[in-house]
């Protein structure tokens, strides 16, 4: 089975976290641009506490937080169009690779012994990103804004009035009405007052006065002087630091610069180009663009060399137009700050979290359970003899299918329904998953009687999500919940974004538990026409669970491997296509299935010729060639001349000096 870096656990605490915003003075960014960083930026690698924190329940009860990690980002950013976010996703995917010198990871199932991917991080780039360029939404608060970090230089000439202006301008944010963008959970939000001192180059004694004064304004829970850049030139060669910061921003930066993979597949398309132009006579085609994954039509010419009538696919397009980075040198992170400088960083994260953000959630869930305590009885009876004398009642059984479309339904923001669901999302933020699933439970049974469909999935999403992550599962995982939730986004509120995270989360636990047959056919029902990559890795991932049941599945995990394969090809991700279809030869090889070896071969000449490997190309064309054909005479003979094609393109190959020059 391909392994996760994450426990299922770990993946679901760290999808959703308390989200905190931050507004900096001009003069405060310029401190941090320094290192090359935002502020956002600077604190990022520093997010995950590495102490307990604890805070009381409204029964007074004890709440241990372990492992929390918050996300912070910039007050003015803005969710990534559908555009951007295929493209980040596609990136995503084609940036990772099989990693090279790993020992193999053999599987043995009856009479095979198949190599397979011990791990798959290109589904976990995947999955992680498409999880990170999720919009905030208003069926649930999950990543709305709970904090606002207001910073303000120590050089300023009046501090106190720039944090004035940052708080008003946050208040206008949130309360003018103006904004559809960014959400904020509460409206009490929690303003953190930072003093950004940047010791190199400012007056340290009139910072610590100005902090003083911050802590008689503000309190000393919510303010805190930070002091960074204690180095005064960026280091030399002898004295270089760590760059924590690397792998958070290249997961992050949508504009960063184009991937050697990219590179590289632009390169392919000129080889193509350049190739197609020197052979004349010649048209070869990519049957599996258009085909069925088990046909072996010569018909269809999309994006192969040979045929540059037609435009390859938008993947590659793009990054043609983009073309080719200028210059590949890395840029250097936190080069004015010392390792003290990073345990200032880390040592404020903690401050903020365990003195300010823990106790603010705490406050809140306190209020919000008095609010619901003391309007419960009158509020919820009036609503329903309300319903009852204007015809509503109660709500018929009915399936989802029968239910009516009320995705669009809003609800009031002080509506009981949606304070119970702000409640249920503070508790899970906080890993009170006991109280967190009783809330959303509650939750659920309201929207479903509303018929508020999208609102009542959301509750069942995570009321599944919080029984699965109670301590000592008193609660067995409510798998129909999830598969509720799933129908629902999908058939009622045609939402495929927010079923797909139900998939995601609900295929991991089935994992975890060792129901394979299970996780695979949800995977496998949530491919579709409307996106070739994510149907990809849903079905490597089930033919995943396919060899790793206690009795393996070895021809269905085969057959999944070749649809993966040809949704991989028609998303434009060759490598990972050709990855496939090699692993799928494995079964079919020698077995006497002469023509289904026949396609398979077929293919992965094909897609080796394009990723520029003919000699794997001619080998996986002369075993076509080499045995008692079964295949119809046209077919053989259509065989034969994409072996001579490619043959005679690779010599062209090898006498050029190299493939760079190409």
């Amino acid at each position: 089975m391909a392994q996760c870096a994450q426990s299922v656990q770990e993946f679901v605490q760290d999808s959703f976290v308390p989200t905190v915003a931050v507004l900096c003075s001009a003069d405060a960014e310029r401190v941090t641009r320094r290192n090359n960083l935002s502020f956002p930026e600077l604190l990022r690698p520093f997010c995950r506490l590495t102490s307990e924190g604890h805070l009381r329940d409204p029964n007074n009860l004890v709440v241990v937080v372990k492992g929390l990690r918050i996300s912070v980002t910039g007050v003015n950013t803005q969710p990534l169009q559908p555009g951007e976010v295929r493209k980040l996703l596609s990136q995503a995917v084609s940036g990772c690779q099989p990693p090279e010198g790993l020992p193999a990871n053999v599987v043995t199932a009856g009479d095979y012994d198949l190599n397979i991917s011990a791990t798959t991080p290109w589904f976990e780039a995947y999955r992680e990103n498409f999880l990170q360029s999720m919009p905030a939404s208003d069926h649930e608060f999950l990543n709305h804004y709970l904090a606002c970090m207001l910073v303000v230089s120590s050089r300023e000439a009046a501090p106190t009035e720039q944090f004035q202006r940052l708080s008003q301008e946050q208040h206008r944010v949130q309360h003018s009405g103006e904004y559809t963008h960014p959400k904020w959970f509460i409206p009490n939000t929690l303003k953190y007052y930072v003093l950004l001192h940047d010791i190199s180059d400012g007056d340290e004694q009139r910072a610590d006065s100005v902090y003083e004064d911050m802590k008689q304004r503000y309190g000393t829970q919510c303010c805190y002087l930070l002091k960074i850049n204690s180095r005064a030139a960026a280091a030399g060669p002898a004295e270089q630091m760590p760059d924590p910061w690397s792998q958070y921003l290249q997961k992050s930066r949508a504009q960063s610069p184009v991937s050697p993979e990219a590179c590289e597949d632009a390169a392919v398309n000129n080889v193509e180009n350049n190739v197609s132009s020197e052979v004349d006579g010649h048209d070869v085609s990519d049957a599996l663009s258009e085909s069925h994954p088990l046909e072996l039509d010569q018909t269809s010419n999309l994006g192969y060399p040979g045929n540059p009538s037609v435009a390859v696919n938008s993947i590659d397009t793009s990054r043609k137009q983009g073309g080719l980075p200028a210059s590949s040198t890395p840029v250097a992170h936190g080069a004015c700050l010392t390792l003290n400088d990073h345990d200032r960083i880390r040592q404020f994260i903690q401050e903020f979290t365990f003195r300010g953000l823990l106790p603010h959630i705490e406050k809140n869930i306190r209020q919000l359970n008095d609010q619901l305590v003391s309007r419960k009885g009158l509020s919820r009876s009036l609503f329903s003899a309300t319903k009852k004398w204007f015809g509503g009642g109660k709500v018929p059984e009915k399936s989802i299918a029968e239910l009516k479309n009320t995705a669009g339904l809003l609800y009031p923001p002080e509506a009981p329904e949606l304070q119970i669901r702000k409640m249920a999302d503070l508790c899970f933020l906080v890993q009170h998953y006991e109280l967190a699933y009783s809330c959303y439970h509650t939750a659920k049974k309201d929207f479903l009687s509303d018929q508020a469909m999208l609102y009542a999935a959301g509750a069942l999403e995570m009321a599944a999500m919080s029984a699965f992550l109670q301590s000592g599962a008193p609660r067995p995982y409510p798998a129909h919940y999830m598969e509720t939730a799933i129908q629902t986004y999908r058939d009622v509120c045609k939402n495929m974004v927010l079923a797909e995270r139900c998939a995601l989360f609900s295929a991991e636990v089935l994992k975890s538990q060792v129901k394979y047959s299970e996780a695979a056919a949800l995977l496998i029902k949530m491919t579709s026409e409307d996106s070739d990559l994510r149907s990809a890795l849903l079905l490597e991932q089930a033919a995943h669970c396919f060899i790793n049941m206690r009795s393996p599945m070895v021809r269905k995990f085969a057959f999944h491997m070749i649809l993966s394969g040809h949704r991989f090809s028609k998303a434009g991700q060759k490598r990972h296509a050709l990855r496939c279809y090699c692993q799928a030869m494995q079964v079919y090889k020698g077995k006497g299935w002469t023509l289904a070896e026949d396609h398979i071969n077929f293919t992965i000449g094909r897609q080796s010729f394009t990723l520029r490997q003919p000699e794997n190309a001619i080998a996986a064309f002369r075993h076509i060639l080499i045995n008692d054909s079964k295949q119809v005479a046209t077919q053989q003979s259509a065989f034969l001349r994409e072996y001579l094609y490619v043959y005679k393109v690779s010599d062209i190959f090898t006498c050029n000096s190299s493939w760079e020059d190409l």
